[in-house]
């Protein structure tokens, strides 16, 4: 009875582990099944993409308001529809703040310029309003000293020069230049994330405010022009006729405004922003919601974890939404005769798995070369931010689809798998690259960690016809990862 009762024992135990692992895989199958969709977040803009030829892009929409200007890139530009994106560049005023609003996409923005040379670096400051998170934070030294009643709110961010800043789609942001220079920032629009359930386009859903007179959103201004070519003859007035473009609240009846908030009508007006010319950023001399006290607790705060983060402890109320890639020591690359690349993925902020999006800064000295490579999983979107240098672009065919100078204020999309090479000029060449995968892989076809360094010598033999000689040539004469000094070819050049 004894053996049997540890042999029934023993079946029990195998056949609870068995069971338990069964379950366990059927407990984690939807997680996988989530991860693969994931995979497959893009949306397709096109059906195909034809892309016979690059070019190097300036903004073509200038918006202009009281203390800052947005300026847009061409939306309908068949290399932005094929990479499922749009650009954006904001340029804010010292006390310039930029009026609440939402997006339909998510984004990353980079700030390219944004901190002044005073005694405490003011740089700027970011609010993100996420659905359903308390209002945690507060206003307490501000409003103690003026016998206030206490202001409490979501947590607000610092942000500096070098910064980029991940914003999910469909959350409240609003931004405010402290500093004493003008705060600019180019931003990606990533509308073709999972997360736009709307039309391939971008929208902007403000909270206050209403542009100034003749200025439209992209989106009504496509909109109206579709709209204007249905019409048939005899409407030409109103075809020149400008729609002015109001915030969300506009559309509702003060009445009701009112009763929803349980305020007075005239303060419901104000809300719609009836006869307000500012535009979307706006002066805003008297803004005081952070203390000298809160800056220092802040920066010690992400002094203290900066490098143990690991997406585990946070949560989607104190997710981390900043990271700089201006410090050149924190750099990936570095060659001290070539420059530099930083990268930021889902590792490093893991914000950017939800996002599915990803940031790269480039910085090459004086005629020197980042390795013809490839991008093996997403787009890019280069935007260049100082000096100038030659760029070339080839697609599948073997013909180059760019072969141009690209200069400070560019911008130029590199479609996924395309080989792309850079070159600085005698001025150097500074960038920041927005790639449409949370962790963008590039695949370098020169250098110690190449596509070609790691063939078999016979393969490239066979190949190219050339020599073994040759062939180890080909391999081994570059011995720095991707960033490349000037050769003895540009030395000559340049004497």
């Amino acid at each position: 009875m004894a053996k049997t009762s540890v042999l029934s024992l023993i079946l029990s135990i195998g056949f609870l582990v068995i069971f338990h692992g069964c379950f366990a895989q059927l407990g984690q199958q939807p997680l996988w099944q989530a991860l693969e969709q994931q995979q497959q977040h893009r949306l397709r803009a096109r059906s195909e993409c034809r892309i016979e030829r690059l070019t190097a892009q300036q903004p073509n929409r200038r918006y202009e308001s009281e203390a800052g200007v947005s300026e847009f890139w061409d939306r309908n530009n068949e290399e932005f529809q094929c990479a499922g994106v749009e650009a954006v560049r904001n340029e804010i005023h010292p006390k310039g703040l930029m009026l609440p609003h939402y997006n339909n996409v998510p984004q990353l923005v980079y700030i390219i310029r944004g901190q002044c040379s005073s005694l405490r670096p003011r740089r700027g400051i970011q609010g993100t309003v996420i659905p359903g998170c308390a209002e945690t934070y507060e206003s307490d030294q501000l409003t103690r000293e003026k016998q206030r009643p206490i202001d409490r709110h979501q947590k607000i961010r610092r942000f500096r020069e070098g910064d980029i800043l991940a914003l999910p789609a469909g959350v409240a942001l609003w931004f405010y230049n402290d500093g004493e220079e003008s705060a600019v920032s180019v931003s990606l629009l990533d509308i073709g994330n999972e997360a736009n359930q709307l039309d391939q386009q971008f929208r902007n859903f403000f909270l206050a405010g209403e542009s100034r007179r003749g200025e439209r959103s992209p989106g009504e201004r496509e909109q109206e022009g579709r709209g204007q070519q249905g019409q048939e003859g005899g409407d030409q007035g109103k075809r020149g006729k400008q729609k002015e473009v109001s915030n969300i609240f506009s559309g509702f009846d003060e009445q009701i405004l009112a009763e929803a908030f349980n305020i007075d009508p005239e303060i419901a007006r104000r809300l719609q922003g009836q006869d307000d010319q500012r535009g979307r950023i706006v002066r805003a001399e008297r803004f005081q919601v952070v203390s000298h006290q809160w800056e220092d607790q802040q920066q010690q705060e992400e002094e203290g974890q900066h490098g143990r983060l690991n997406g585990l402890e946070e949560t989607l109320c104190q997710v981390k939404l900043r990271e700089n890639i201006g410090n050149p020591t924190r750099a990936d690359v570095f060659n001290p005769r070539g420059g530099l690349i930083s990268t930021l993925n889902s590792h490093k902020l893991p914000i950017l798995n939800w996002l599915q999006l990803s940031a790269e800064r480039g910085v090459l000295y004086k005629n020197a070369v980042l390795a013809p490579h490839w991008n093996k999983n997403a787009h890019c979107v280069m935007y260049v931010t100082r000096g100038s240098g030659r760029v070339q672009i080839v697609g599948n065919s073997g013909r180059s689809v760019f072969d141009g100078e690209v200069s400070e204020g560019q911008l130029i999309v590199v479609p996924q798998n395309f080989a792309v090479v850079k070159k600085a000029s005698q001025q150097g060449l500074e960038w920041v690259a927005f790639k449409t995968r949370d962790n963008a892989i590039s695949s370098p076809l020169a250098g110690r960690l190449s596509a070609i360094r790691a063939m078999p010598e016979d393969v490239l033999v066979n190949s190219y016809g050339i020599s073994r000689e040759d062939a180890r040539s080909l391999k081994y004469n570059r011995e720095e990862l991707k960033v490349f000094g000037p050769g003895s070819r540009s030395q000559r050049e340049d004497a």
